[in-house]
């Protein structure tokens, strides 16, 4: 077989050359068949029958580096390719990853064994079968749903979308992933805002862009007290060049209604996104937003495009849908209902769509460069 003696003669070597000898063997033997580019069904029968016999005869180094050179051998039968992740060793993960193509059958017998870093190896994979899939999702484990959460050939519908969001409520690094996610809807992890780091807050602020919401029991509330939006943001923007953190906590407790504790955290937050939400649920335009959000956020880099990303939020979020958010933290409404086809996200139209109308100027744009105007007197005065 592919150049070497019979099957008998290498058992002879075996039982009369000892372990040096198999381990010898079996390299060989794996080295040659991994370079046949289309063995014939006699020869991949015989050499999976001699392999049975030569990794047991082996010594633990001598299997490893011999599953490691079949492994790349492209045409393996389905037992051999069990017989090689089996003695893979250290090297399995990195051969689950990196393999071009494994069978839905020893992806099963991995996932069967129990050991969770393997299942988490085996959860990365693009090519994930349903069967697979469905021994994946009900395993109790929060490294397999971070891969699986991580995995972007795994589209988050039907059944795997409430697998995926369950699972962010109970791990805010499967959250992170999944908010940044363009196809996932960041606002079904709007209750959980507070553990996302920057850029999956944002990642919920946009997901509001031009939404149809639900009605919720606050809205009426905010239009009542959206008349003193300019005694609000005036107020903010005193406490805030003051750094008078404490005094905005409860400020915002007063108004709002929301605990202590999501007030604090509106307060401290230097990235400016919870603080968005508040002022447009009163009702704030670009300009008055921006200028308690310049004061509000951090100054240790350019805010500029942030600021700027914060102007259009301003433009394409309604009022409603903040207001709908903050409900959300009070825990008046759940985001469940975000699922239901009249209040889908709004998915922007196609760049590739030529536009024939003429650019105009926004809003978001006249502000900030008001607001520039604004930073170039308070630094000449």
């Amino acid at each position: 077989m592919i150049g070497f003696q019979p099957y008998e003669t290498f058992q002879l070597l075996i039982e009369t050359g000892g372990i040096e000898r198999a381990n010898t063997l079996l390299v060989a033997a794996c080295d040659a068949y991994a370079r046949r580019a289309k063995p014939l069904p006699a020869e991949a029968e015989q050499f999976e029958t001699l392999a049975k016999r030569l990794f047991p005869a082996a010594a633990v180094e001598a299997r490893t580096r011999a599953a490691g050179i079949l492994a790349s051998a492209q045409n393996l039968t389905p037992a051999l390719e069990i017989l090689v992740y089996e003695n893979l060793g250290k090297g399995l993960i990195a051969h689950l990853e990196n393999a071009p193509r494994l069978s839905e059958d020893l992806l099963l017998r991995l996932v069967e064994k129990g050991e969770i870093d393997v299942i988490a190896a085996v959860a990365r994979r693009p090519d994930l079968t349903s069967g697979v899939l469905a021994r994946l999702f009900p395993i109790n484990s929060r490294k397999v749903y971070r891969a699986l959460a991580g995995n972007m050939a795994i589209p988050p519908r039907g059944a795997y979308l409430n697998a995926l969001t369950r699972s962010a409520a109970m791990d805010r690094e499967v959250a992170a992933i999944l908010a940044g996610r363009a196809d996932f809807d960041a606002a079904l992890v709007t209750d959980l805002f507070f553990d996302l780091p920057e850029d999956g807050r944002i990642g919920v602020l946009n997901a509001y862009r031009k939404r149809d919401l639900p009605q919720v029991p606050m809205m009426r509330t905010f239009e009542q007290i959206s008349v003193a939006t300019g005694e609000f943001t005036g107020a903010l923007m005193k406490l805030f060049s003051e750094n008078r953190r404490p005094k905005i906590t409860r400020l915002l407790q007063q108004i709002t209604g929301l605990d202590e504790l999501l007030c604090a955290e509106i307060a401290h937050d230097t990235s400016g996104a919870a603080l968005f939400v508040v002022l447009r649920a009163f009702g704030c335009t670009s300009y008055d937003g921006l200028k308690v959000l310049i004061h509000a956020t951090s100054h240790d880099a350019d805010r500029s495009k942030t600021l700027a990303g914060f102007a259009r939020l301003f433009e394409d979020v309604s009022v409603s849908a903040m207001v709908y958010v903050m409900s959300v933290w009070r825990g008046d409404v759940r985001t469940t209902e975000l699922t239901n086809p009249q209040y889908s996200r709004f998915v922007e139209p196609s760049r590739r769509t030529p536009d024939a109308k003429p650019t105009r100027r926004n809003v978001g744009d006249e502000a900030l460069e008001a607001l520039d105007k604004l930073q170039s007197t308070r630094k000449a005065g």
